[in-house]
């Protein structure tokens, strides 16, 4: 990242973003001090907000924390047995980190600092949403067979978290729907892991925090991408 780059990334910053990127970062903190969670987690969860807040305003910074974000978060996910979660990280978030900042770099608007927001055809949402059914299936067996803790719950999320991924990369506006129904189904398995007696509720909060961030993004993006097709005479 150079210093232009660098430049644009506190560029075009509303205060209601930087005090909710804030208050859910302090939110995490001192509840994950209060439980006694470890510094990996409460490391791991503050990058993981900080990551899909700036997923959300399109920057390029995104890449950089969500980087920390899924090396810490998949040795978590190994201890706790969640095995698909571990993968996912370990092996696609990782690499797809360097990825998504190379593309995202080639695409950036120089009005609003942001990456460009779009959506996809009908056609690329029926093959998003049967890809999710049909590995989510496939998946879960092989979950099954290795003694995943939670196996289909673990391959919905681990699928549905590869395709968005990709929607993500393409900045395409729909990720957002899929992150949504990722965060539900994820926030109930943490919880699930929390109740059997873990510690890890930094990590349960992060998911929370990252089905509040879906939502308020999907609402922003959809209104985004909106406005321009007004500004440039199309509905």
């Amino acid at each position: 990242m150079n210093i232009e780059m660098l430049k644009e990334e506190f560029r075009g910053w509303k205060k209601f973003e930087v005090l909710w990127m804030t208050v859910a970062s302090f939110v995490i903190l001192g509840l994950s001090i209060y439980w006694k969670d470890t510094l990996m987690g409460i490391i791991s969860s503050i990058s993981g907000v900080i990551c899909v807040v700036c997923t959300g305003k399109g920057k390029l910074s995104a890449y950089v924390f969500g980087l920390i974000n899924s090396v810490l978060y998949a040795i978590i996910s190994y201890r706790a047995q969640l095995y698909g979660e571990t993968m996912l990280n370990a092996f696609y978030y990782v690499p797809m980190q360097f990825v998504g900042f190379y593309v995202w770099s080639k695409h950036m608007n120089r009005k609003t600092h942001e990456v460009t927001k779009r959506h996809m055809h009908f056609g690329g949402r029926i093959v998003m949403v049967v890809s999710i059914i049909i590995g989510t299936v496939a998946y879960g067996f092989l979950l099954q067979c290795l003694n995943d803790a939670m196996p289909f719950v673990d391959a919905f999320t681990t699928v549905a978290s590869v395709v968005a991924m990709v929607v993500s990369v393409r900045m395409y506006s729909e990720q957002w729907w899929i992150w949504i129904a990722i965060d539900i189904f994820t926030i109930y398995m943490w919880a699930c892991n929390f109740l059997a007696g873990s510690d890890n509720m930094a990590t349960l909060l992060m998911w929370v925090v990252f089905l509040l961030n879906a939502v308020i993004m999907c609402m922003r993006w959809e209104r985004e991408i909106k406005k321009m097709r007004c500004e440039n005479g199309s509905l």
